[in-house]
């Protein structure tokens, strides 16, 4: 009697443990039925509310497996606020992700070339960032001296939700003060330049006028070359970056003319400030250019440029690539 009452009771364990195992296999294949793309969990929600909110927009069937579930492994249900991506997980998966804190990750690029304005936009309008109301407070917020132009890094920073706009901006600047720190220390002797700043000004120009990697360092030969002898730096770019809002995409000879700090046509030396935001590569070009007897440079319309040592064969080249060009067109 007492065997058949131990073998009763051995087959009953056993039945129990296979449907507890088939159980739980069945909530970790169950798929979470998600509709939307993000899902935020807010501070201070715990499963029970999580699941019935899933329950309620037909994520989950039912709660009450997992409730239970959740009294054998409580602490794989403390969950963390945030912005996840859930699609494409088990309930279970999805748990765990928010439980381990594996948000979203956002991102917001800095071209290089851009200005900071420009990004100022962008990021006003990217999605999940906490933007003041006070842009004034952003720009103070980044501790630079002078104007905030040319201070921010271009790269990729990733960034969870809510994260704040001038967090975003800090990440940057201390990415370009490192950068700018680093390629002032390697620097090439007897550059015309006096501290790192100015080298940060030098590299934004270099940056918006050209687009082709290569000449990076021969277009800061001609800008050293230029400081050198005492010469005008006579670029465009700095001429549109001093007309603001007036510049409508087409440059004049008028423009060439007036006097604003920018315009490099009519001041000698760099510009108060950097006028864009330039690549690691446009600063070390900046600090350690190519030494060229190169003093011109034209565009031939390739996004090359055709260099000159003489202001005849500068002209020479002028006539090729710009005056030909326009008169064939």
């Amino acid at each position: 009697m007492i065997k058949k009452i131990s073998l009763f009771l051995l087959l009953t364990l056993l039945g129990i443990s296979v449907y507890i195992y088939y159980s739980v296999q069945s909530l970790k294949s169950e798929p979470l039925k998600i509709t939307t793309e993000l899902y935020e969990v807010t501070p201070g929600t715990g499963f029970n509310r999580l699941c019935k909110d899933w329950q309620t927009k037909g994520y989950v069937e039912s709660c009450f497996k997992y409730q239970v579930y959740s009294k054998f492994v409580p602490e794989l249900f403390h969950l963390k606020a945030g912005v996840y991506e859930l699609s494409g997980m088990t309930v279970l998966q999805a748990v765990n992700k928010i439980h381990r804190g594996e948000q979203k990750q956002f991102s917001f690029t800095i071209i290089a070339g851009d200005t900071f304005q420009n990004i100022l936009k962008k990021l006003k309008s990217s999605p999940y960032v906490v933007y003041p109301n006070d842009e004034q407070k952003l720009i103070e917020a980044m501790q630079v001296d002078g104007a905030p132009e040319g201070w921010l890094l271009p790269e990729t920073y990733h960034y969870e939700a809510y994260t704040s706009a001038s967090a975003v901006l800090n990440r940057a600047k201390e990415k370009m003060q490192s950068v700018l720190q680093h390629a002032w220390q390697q620097r090439m002797d007897a550059l015309p330049l006096n501290e790192p700043y100015q080298a940060l000004i030098l590299a934004s120009i270099i940056e918006k006028e050209t687009g082709h990697a290569p000449e990076r360092a021969t277009i800061a030969s001609v800008f050293i070359n230029r400081l050198n002898r005492n010469m005008r730096l006579q670029t465009d770019p700095t001429v549109i970056y001093g007309l603001g809002d007036e510049f409508d995409g087409d440059i004049k000879r008028r423009h060439l003319k007036e006097h604003t700090p920018y315009n490099t046509y009519r001041i000698k030396g760099l510009p108060p400030t950097p006028i864009a935001m330039p690549s690691a590569e446009a600063i070390y070009a900046a600090t350690q250019p190519k030494q060229t007897p190169y003093y011109y440079f034209v565009s031939k319309g390739n996004g090359q440029h055709q260099f000159s040592k003489s202001l005849r064969e500068h002209n020479q080249a002028v006539q090729k690539y710009i005056l030909k060009s326009n008169n064939d067109s």
